[in-house]
Order: C-alpha cells, then structure tokens, then sequence
C-alpha cells in the first residue's frame, strides 16, 4: 500500500484493466494513495496544492486527495487496517463471520467494498440522517445496513447497536474504528509515508513541514502526524472538529452537519498526548464553501482573484470534510504565523460526489448561486478565516482531554483503567507502531498460504 509500484509487473497489467470501483479481489490492492485514475495504474501520489488567492495565508496548503480510492474516499484503507490483523491470524473468518462495520459514513462503505473483495458479508452501521449517496451505495454492494437516530454526532447510538449485536448474532465480528488500532496504524504506516513523500517531492531545500491537519472523526489520520513528527520533529499536529460539537475544544457536545467527522466522545486510539492544537470549524462555513467551489456563478469570482481555471476544475475533489480540514489548516498557518517556507499537509478525505444530494438541498433551502454570493462567501469564509475557536495544548490540555476517554470508553465501552492509563505513555504508541513489520511479515504468509503470492 505504500509503494505499489514494488507489485509484480503483470499483477499490475491485471489491474490496470478492472475498473477501480469493480467488486473485484485486484482492487484490494488499489488501496493505496497511488492511484493514477487516467490510467488506472500506480503513479505518483495524488496531492493538490490551494495557492495564497484561495486561502489567504501564506504557507503552502497541500491536500492528499482521497477520492482515488475504491469507493471514492481514503476510508477504505483504513477500514481495511482493522480488517488485516484479524484476517491474516485467523480471528476473523470470511467464511463464517459478518464483518460489522459502524461509523457516519466512508468507514462503513470501506468496510463493505472490503468485505465484498473478500466474499464475506458485511453489516454497516450508520446514522439515518446521513447522504443519500451514502445509503445508496451501500445498497448496491449488497451490505446489510442498520440506520440508527440521529446524524453526524450521534456515535454513541452506533456503539449502541454495536452492543446489540454482539448480544444476539454471535457470527458478527466488530471492527469498531474509534476503538481499533489497525486504523491508527494504517495511516501511520500509509498515510504518513505519503505524505512525507509528498513533502519531499515539492519542498525546497529551505522549506518545513511545519503541520499535519486532521479532522479528529475516529483519529485515524491523526496518526499520520505522528509519522510526519518522528521526522520532522516541529510539525505540529492539528485536531479539527465541528463548532457545533466542539468535544476537545470546550468538552461540548451537540449536532453538525459536517459529514465524516464522529464526536461527542474522544477516540480512544486518539494519541492526544501528541497533538499541539485543536481548532472548531463552523458546519456552516463548510457548506458555504462546497457552494463556492461547486457552483458555476463562483467561477468568474475565483478567476477575478488569481485562482488558475486547472484549479478551479479541481475544486470539487473536496467534499465537506475535505473543506474542514482546509479551514482547519488556514487557522493553523494563521496562528503560527506560517510563512512560504511551511507547507502544511493534510487529507482531502473524499469529493463532491458522495454530497451532490446536498448540494441540491442547498439549491433548494437557499436559492441559486449568484456572483455575490460567490464573492461574500470567498471574503468571509477563506480569505477572513480567523483564529477564533482554537486552542494551543499545553501539558494540562492534553491531559484533561486524555481523561475524557474515562467516560466512553470506561464506563460505557468495557474498557480498564489500566489500559486508559497506558494510552498516556509515549511508549505504548512507538511500541505499536514498531508491530508493523510484524504484520507485513504475517500478511506475506497469508498470501503464500492463500495462493496469492508464491
């Protein structure tokens, strides 16, 4: 998943010629930041850097682009790190077992495409009030789907169902990403890298790698800042949530509309200990902004300002979490006081095209898009984004939202307060990320059994 490009050159032919969303076994090895989608090859990563017209900062605001992926969002990577650990040990059986997968959204439908490369069943968990898009395809892989009340916030009712399940389908395994380390791992052992190679590829001699910005959803792409740490030891890492539910911002709680980010509860694979800033993001200005870079009438607005016609074609690679991550970047360069040096990374998770239904909604609530619009919305929400709701951490931060995990995950999830305490030690997190050589040396012989590789 790193480097594909190390794949066996007719395995690769093989492919190249399935198409990258087909239920088909080869695409298990399209998960990966690779994907070239004009040849459906491997090429370099997909990355998209936002100019100082769009954002206003200074620093270079560099986005790696999840919706190359099977399914159409980086989620499948992750949901496939659960997956492997249970796989290649035996503890999970395609044969037998149901693949549970609960989450808001592109965990669920990860968890599925995966299942379904694998021939196994799987079970989606996920709020009613979610995309249509979202429902939709699940229906068409052929997942079982459990819609449980509420929205975007409303995690505890999906650990609910989860509870449920494990009471009466004995069948069902549970790969509960706000709880797995295999999520945390794979975008440390994936995502990191490819965002360090990233970094590498456009960086000059004199520039930093100065922060890794992730929406903190299951925490899963916080661990790619800890990779980018370990080697750039100034990067800052950046947790964003939503305004609306501003959990490690003030220990709020509350509903959003910024589809792929989880809260009211902090994930107990966070490594909080090791995050610099949290900053709250208006479900509203993300919205706003997916009109702006979306709609027609904003063109000539965008054009007016500075912003190339390629990159403005390239826009709707954001969707609305997508967006979030970029204004939560914007705060962190402004805090900082970020200059053209710093480049700050962070993950484009998925497009436009998991939320055309909203964009619809929002045709529908608010009217059609005008060039006034267009302006007052690039003025107020990009180039007048601020550093209001954000918080450096100090010693003491980290730790109160560290004991957060007490109430979830304690009293509510069968965890111990021993493990609780191990999660503040530093060297609980190296010594995980020192196991995954183990797995890579566990999936080769899995592979070797299997007949895959010989």
């Amino acid at each position: 998943m790193r480097d594909p490009n190390a794949l066996d050159a007719d395995l690769k032919r093989r492919i190249a010629a399935v198409d990258m969303q087909a239920v088909d076994p080869l695409n298990l090895f399209r998960i990966t930041w690779h994907n070239d989608p004009a040849t459906g090859g491997f090429g370099r990563i997909n990355h998209l850097e936002l100019p100082t017209a769009l954002t206003g900062v200074r620093a270079r605001i560099v986005g790696l682009v999840g919706t190359h992926f099977p399914t159409g969002a980086h989620k499948v990577g992750a949901a496939f790190g659960c997956l492997v650990p249970r796989l290649v040990t035996g503890a999970f059986d395609p044969t037998v077992h149901r693949a549970v997968c609960p989450s808001t959204g592109n965990y669920c439908r990860g968890g599925a495409f995966d299942s379904a490369l694998l021939g196994c069943r799987a079970v989606a968990i996920l709020p009613e009030g979610m995309s249509r898009e979202r429902f939709d395809w699940l229906e068409r892989v052929g997942a079982e789907i459990i819609r449980t009340p509420g929205g975007e916030s409303n995690v505890k009712e999906i650990f609910d169902a989860c509870w449920e399940i494990r009471r009466t389908r004995p069948d069902a395994i549970i790969f509960n990403q706000f709880a797995e380390f295999g999520n945390y791992l794979w975008h440390y052992g994936v995502t990191g890298p490819a965002a360090g190679a990233v970094f590498e590829e456009i960086a000059s001699e004199d520039d930093r790698c100065a922060a890794w910005v992730g929406a903190t959803g299951s925490a899963g792409t916080l661990g790619a800042g800890d990779w980018l740490k370990g080697r750039h030891p100034s990067c800052r890492i950046t947790a964003a949530e939503a305004l609306q539910c501003p959990t490690l911002l003030m220990a709020g709680f509350g509903s959003h509309r910024i589809e792929g980010i989880g809260d009211k509860h902090v994930p107990w694979i966070h490594n909080v200990r090791n995050t610099d800033l949290v900053t709250a993001i208006d479900d509203e200005a993300t919205l706003r902004l997916l009109r702006l870079f979306n709609e027609p009438a904003a063109r000539p607005v965008l054009t007016a300002r500075g912003v190339a016609a390629e990159l403005i074609e390239r826009l709707p690679l954001l969707g609305i979490s997508s967006v979030c991550n970029l204004l939560a970047a914007i705060k962190t360069a402004r805090y900082y006081e970020l200059d053209e040096h710093d480049i700050v990374l962070t993950p484009f998770t998925d497009s436009i095209d998991l939320y055309r239904t909203r964009l619809s909604e929002l045709r529908t609530a608010h009217g059609e898009y005008t060039e006034r619009q267009a302006a007052v919305e690039l003025e107020r929400y990009l180039l007048g984004a601020t550093t209001d709701h954000l918080r450096e951490l100090r010693f003491t931060d980290r730790k109160a939202i560290h004991n957060l995990k007490y109430f979830t995950w304690v009293e509510q999830q069968g965890k111990t307060v021993e493990e609780l305490d191990a999660l503040w030690d530093p060297g609980f997190w190296s010594a995980l990320s020192a196991r995954l050589p183990e797995w890579d040396a566990a999936i080769e012989a899995f592979n070797a059994e299997t007949g895959l590789s010989p």
